[in-house]
């Protein structure tokens, strides 16, 4: 578990009361790149009545998430055309709990996401028949027409993360810092110089979302999943990614396969 720094001088709240006043399974996302060292200034310009979550005294929490695609890169493909049945499929990890939840993200009307959570028993990096299976029939149900019902491990993403509630507009928000995506190659790319705020509303906008704008910030179209595939797979399409990819992701010699 991570410092509570630099959130100490936010109230903070319990896991049970932030998910009974604002779980947002369906929600309405913006995600912002900005540099890290615009967090003390964001942090600052919050209402006074946000929280941070709070869990055993730790204000920021490791998180690993393992995405999932078809051997034909479904997903990926779906997200890069930007059609309405795309979906993502992951393993989330709480580190520090040791947690492990079966997620499964889709697009529902107007534009707003839907995630299914599911229990998941395993070393969080692998899937079972079972858990393939319960996968193939949530896509399914929600309109997600596959050519192929098989998955493969594609990429690995790690970083911190704290999540703030916003009470006045039932909004949520995450700050998720020391990003890191490896492939099974073993390449890797780290942005420790970046972090990706998402807001997460049931309709309209947050105040962070305004504190943003205020200060020249939008939002952007990336994706932890499908921006790091296409900057780690530079045979991949990227259109819908270049500008961010040319700006923010560059790989090192190191990080190379």
């Amino acid at each position: 578990m991570i410092t509570t720094e630099p959130v100490g001088d936010i109230a903070s709240i319990g896991l049970d009361e932030l998910v009974e006043r604002a779980e947002l399974l369906t929600r309405i996302d913006r995600k912002y790149l900005l540099p890290a060292a615009a967090l003390p200034a964001i942090l600052a310009g919050l209402p006074g009545d946000a929280r941070v979550l709070e869990i055993d005294g730790g204000r920021t929490f490791a998180y690993r998430s393992q995405y999932f695609d078809t051997p034909r890169l479904d997903s990926y493909r779906t997200t890069a055309q930007r059609r309405r049945r795309r979906f993502k499929l992951r393993i989330r990890s709480y580190l520090d709990s040791d947690l492990h939840l079966l997620e499964i993200k889709t697009r529902g009307t107007r534009g707003v996401t839907v995630k299914q959570r599911f229990p998941y028993a395993g070393d969080g990096v692998t899937l079972s028949a079972e858990m393939r299976a319960h996968a193939v029939r949530a896509l399914e149900a929600a309109g997600v027409a596959l050519r192929d019902r098989e998955f493969e491990a594609v990429l690995t993403t790690r970083f911190e993360r704290i999540t703030l509630l916003l009470p006045s507009t039932g909004s949520r928000a995450t700050i998720d810092r020391d990003l890191t995506w490896t492939l099974p190659s073993g390449a890797t790319l780290s942005l420790p110089d970046r972090m990706i705020v998402e807001t997460k509303s049931p309709h309209g906008a947050s105040q962070l979302d305004r504190l943003l704008w205020s200060r020249s910030h939008r939002p952007c179209a990336i994706s932890k999943y499908a921006t790091g595939m296409a900057a780690l797979r530079p045979e991949l399409p990227d259109n819908r990614w270049h500008r961010i990819l040319r700006r923010h992701f560059v790989p090192t010699e190191a990080s190379r396969p």
